[in-house]
């Protein structure tokens, strides 16, 4: 046992004994690393599990028919698909629900709030949120708590995920642990990625596109980085009755400006923009008001195709669980 796994192990042992679950080993790229994470939630392997089970559960909503995969479906992309989902009340929804991929590293967490940076602050939208009402839990957080805790497992996975609080069943212990799940959706197995990587060849339409992408056709000037966000925010589109940013800051500058979105997984996470009123990427490009000749957008398209890490979608350690705590669920 060489000196360096002495260490480690030593420090597993003492992390153990010390109450705190064993920290999380990231598998990240070359040059990739990890996201932030915010130093009250650290990570680790059972804390993600009970996120992974908390994000496709039901009963985080009233009426236990809305799940967070409900609007966040690893087949798209981890994105929806439709323009916008009607709450549990049937409350028509806002906005489109982007996809996940990579979210961990992204500066800001939705099309209109710039102040909701981290996934655990996020969590809280959607679950207790009144405009809209998605999952309809606003005052009824002891019923949250009461629901889980009447689920042994969910007893188990508790104790196992926080240890520091003996697996106490709180709504701050459920969307840490859902922040968990969500900072391992990671997607960087792209055939863009590969290319790039000289590991494989892109069809020339797809090289052509990039070249546009990041040269005249001006996409990078707001698509940029790894993840294809600058994480700020621009009008698109002409200001309608969704303010956008405007909402927050009460700024009328700012009205019509929502948050670039991330491109990766595009292809699948259809319809597009801030309202889904765009049902093809074709569609999405032509709404930026940029004329682009037929060649050039199917270029632009291919290379966008060329953004989707098809083993992302099919990740079996982000899919629906079927297990847990030995027994099937």
């Amino acid at each position: 046992m060489s000196a360096l796994v002495r260490v480690l192990l030593l420090l597993g042992l003492a992390a153990v004994a010390a109450g705190a679950a064993p920290a999380w080993r990231w598998s990240l790229p070359d040059g990739v690393m990890p996201p932030p994470v915010p130093a009250d939630n650290p990570m680790s392997a059972a804390k993600v599990a009970l996120g992974r089970r908390l994000f496709y559960e039901a009963d985080l909503s009233i009426d236990g028919t809305m799940a967070c995969a409900s609007c966040h479906a690893q087949k798209h992309g981890f994105a929806d698909s439709i323009p916008t989902r009607p709450g549990v009340n049937g409350d028509p929804g806002r906005r489109n629900a982007p996809g996940l991929a990579n979210v961990g590293w992204l500066p800001s967490l939705t099309f209109a709030d710039p102040a909701l940076t981290t996934l655990e602050a996020h969590a809280v939208v959607p679950l207790f949120g009144e405009r809209p009402v998605e999952m309809g839990m606003k005052g009824a957080e002891a019923e949250l708590v009461q629901r889980l805790a009447r689920d042994a497992c969910y007893v188990r996975m508790f104790r196992a995920a926080f240890p520091e609080t003996r697996g106490a069943i709180t709504v701050d212990a459920a969307v840490k642990a859902l922040g968990a799940f969500q900072r391992t959706l990671i997607a960087f197995n792209t055939s863009w990625d590969r290319h790039r990587q000289g590991k494989a060849a892109l069809p020339d339409a797809a090289v052509r596109g990039a070249r546009l992408f990041h040269g005249a056709a001006g996409c990078a000037s707001c698509h940029a980085g790894p993840n294809f966000t600058d994480g700020r925010f621009h009008a698109v589109l002409p200001v309608g009755a969704d303010r956008g940013l405007g909402e927050t800051t009460g700024r009328a500058e700012d009205d019509g400006r929502f948050r670039t979105p991330g491109l990766r997984n595009v292809a699948l996470t259809a319809p597009y923009l801030h309202d889904g009123r765009a049902a093809r990427l074709a569609d999405a490009i032509a709404a930026h008001n940029k004329p682009i000749p037929a060649q050039d957008m199917d270029d632009l398209v291919a290379f966008l195709n060329a953004l989707t890490d098809r083993g992302f979608v099919s990740d079996p350690r982000l899919s629906l669980p079927d297990r847990a705590c030995g027994k099937r669920l």
